[in-house]
């Protein structure tokens, strides 16, 4: 329960309490900032406090955006503050101040005292949120004619109706936006009415995904469409998870990871159901399933490590920049640039469209195709982006590409011997320092017959030059590029192995080991986003890092026998999933039952 304390002399006819406590604030009113002060010292510290002026008019949203999110510490409106656990001690000091002051002749140039406290808080360099309201009313009216007027404007305005629109994501892709949103905000307003929280929606859409990914794997027609259909529903209620969250405002830590991640689980667990049931007709595409896998996951490293690398970059501008920003004042524009990039919206649809009217061949050719044209069109702009930009990145950009790196004992190990050297690491672009071992690594990889020692020989020059590529910090124009590097080349490393092996079952191996080792990165980049840091450096190390585990598939293959093989990388992908999964699920839910701060990311555009 929060704790609403009303300040001031009661106002006929408000409403003001009724709103607060139908948004769960027990209401205590209070007559000076003296008895402000002794209701707050009687409130337990874990509770949230709001301090509210009585002559308050507004609509309830309004209140609820201002008063409830749980995501910020401290927040204000007009008239009103509240104040999470943690910014607890600073309101106490506030009102121990205006409660001071109020005792003595010194006249207040603020007659509300909830004004008052947002002054102080803010002289204190406490950080307040304070909502975008847009046409919803929040005012403290001076007299009754303004009163009577801040009445008028509220009843002109519907705030249930703003309340729908605002639960919409403000930018979303063209079959989001067009095909679902119409009225999966409303399903969104329906489970909210019943009590049902974003995390049983979320919960609700994997299961759902997860059927769906069964009905393909049995590799009959009604099966196929059986299978699209319920892939538009996972769909839909995946959406819907996210209007919950921001209709009634319920965003946790936990919710926000578990969006993240099972969206990620939807989509490569209906790949696998896809290539299970084409194996049952004969046709083997587990190859192609990986294929999209590794290229749909690359593509995330790019959107994740060029925004981290400028997530506070300052001189950030550039012509690229300027006319990207300009072709979006064109309407029309902005669908064709959404729609190419092929967004979770529009390639959820595709696949389930060819899913049901075509053969998992073919929509995995389809595909690859539309992932690969949007990954060259997303990357070669951001490349020019960050060519024509003078952008100054900061340490903490640096630490985020590190991080991302994912670099294990082998190349720490390297960092370490070039930094005892006096001359300095080699220098230029991190990113171009990285290349040739990507290169070598692959090609060996792919020209070599299985069996041979040149993948090995090439994993360990990789490893040496991914130990050299991080020696100094990721803070070059390109160095974005280097987590995405890494990827392709471990990733792509373990498929053309696995396609080498020529055996059944190699190629579904390494699909679990590359979706273990996905889920591991997806993970690095939800906590860097959450403020929470990388995972534990015991966990890198157990892994064995990137160049490690490349190492490792490398050496197994050159050892052992095809059917060998296929054990060996199913062993390895159960060991790292266990690892990774343990340690993710303990920190997440352990953050969450500690309060962490609630995060609500939007992840990528519907």
């Amino acid at each position: 329960m929060s704790t609403a304390i009303l300040t001031g002399q009661p106002v006929p006819g408000s409403s003001l309490e009724g709103d607060l406590r139908s948004l769960g604030f027990d209401v205590r009113v209070a007559s000076d900032a003296g008895d402000a002060e002794t209701f707050l010292a009687t409130v337990p510290a874990d509770q949230r406090v709001a301090i509210v002026d009585t002559r308050f008019v507004g609509h309830a949203h309004a209140l609820r955006l201002g008063l409830t999110d749980p995501r910020f510490e401290a927040a204000a409106l007009p008239g009103a503050v509240t104040v999470r656990p943690a910014a607890r001690q600073a309101l106490t000091r506030a009102l121990a101040r205006e409660s001071s002051a109020a005792s003595g002749s010194t006249a207040v140039a603020v007659d509300s005292l909830a004004d008052r406290v947002v002054a102080a808080l803010d002289a204190d360099g406490v950080s307040l949120y304070r909502p975008e309201l847009g046409t919803l009313v929040a005012v403290v009216p001076a007299d009754p004619q303004a009163r009577n007027e801040a009445r008028q404007a509220v009843d002109a305005v519907d705030d249930e109706a703003v309340r729908l629109r605002t639960a919409v994501k403000s930018r979303d892709g063209f079959f989001t936006t067009y095909c679902i949103s119409p009225y999966s905000r409303y399903l969104a307003r329906w489970c909210a009415r019943r009590g049902l929280t974003p995390n049983q929606v979320t919960t609700a859409s994997l299961i759902t995904a997860l059927i769906a990914a069964g009905c393909a794997a049995t590799g009959t027609r009604g099966g196929f469409v059986a299978a699209g259909l319920l892939l538009i529903f996972s769909f839909v209620l995946d959406c819907t998870d996210g209007q919950l969250a921001r209709y009634s405002l319920q965003y946790s830590t936990l919710g926000a990871w578990l969006d993240a991640t099972f969206d990620r689980a939807k989509e490569y667990a209906y790949y696998a159901g896809l290539a299970l049931g084409a194996a049952r007709g004969g046709d083997d595409v587990w190859g192609l399933a990986l294929g999209a896998m590794v290229l749909q996951t690359c593509r995330h490293v790019v959107d994740f490590s060029f925004n981290e690398a400028n997530h506070d970059a300052t001189a950030n501008t550039s012509p690229t920049a300027a006319l990207s920003d300009k072709l979006d004042s064109v309407g029309w524009t902005v669908w064709i640039r959404r729609m190419i990039v092929l967004p979770i919206g529009e390639r959820w649809a595709m696949i389930a469209i060819l899913t049901a009217a075509t053969t998992p061949r073919i929509t995995f050719y389809a595909l690859l195709v539309g992932c690969a044209f949007a990954a060259t069109y997303t990357t070669a702009g951001r490349v020019l982006r960050s060519l024509t930009r003078k952008a100054r990145r900061t340490d903490r950009a640096a630490l985020a590409l590190a991080d991302l790196a994912d670099s294990g004992p082998l190349a720490t190990g390297v960092t370490r011997l070039l930094g005892k050297f006096k001359a300095h690491p080699p220098f230029g672009s991190r990113a171009l320092v990285a290349l040739p071992g990507v290169v070598l690594l692959v090609a060996a990889a792919w020209l070599a017959p299985y069996g041979s020692w040149w993948p090995v020989a090439a994993a360990a020059f990789y490893a040496v030059v991914s130990g050299a590529t991080v020696a100094l910090p990721l803070k070059g124009a390109l160095d974005w590029l280097v987590p995405p590097f890494f990827r392709a080349a471990e990733y792509g490393t373990v498929l053309l192995l696995a396609a080498k092996a020529d055996v059944n079952g190699a190629l579904p191996a390494a699909f679990g080991l590359v979706a273990a080792v996905a889920y591991h990165h997806y993970d690095t980049v939800y906590r860097i986003r959450g403020d929470a840091g990388a995972p534990p450096q015991w966990l890198v190390r157990a892994i064995g890092g990137h160049e490690g585990r490349t190492l490792l598939v490398t050496v197994l293959a050159a050892l052992l026998a095809p059917t060998e093989f296929k054990v060996a990388l199913t062993a390895l992908a159960v060991a790292v999933a266990l690892l990774v999964l343990v340690e993710s699920i303990r920190f997440w839910v352990s953050a969450h039952k500690t309060g962490a701060p609630a995060v609500h990311d939007e992840g990528e555009p519907a």
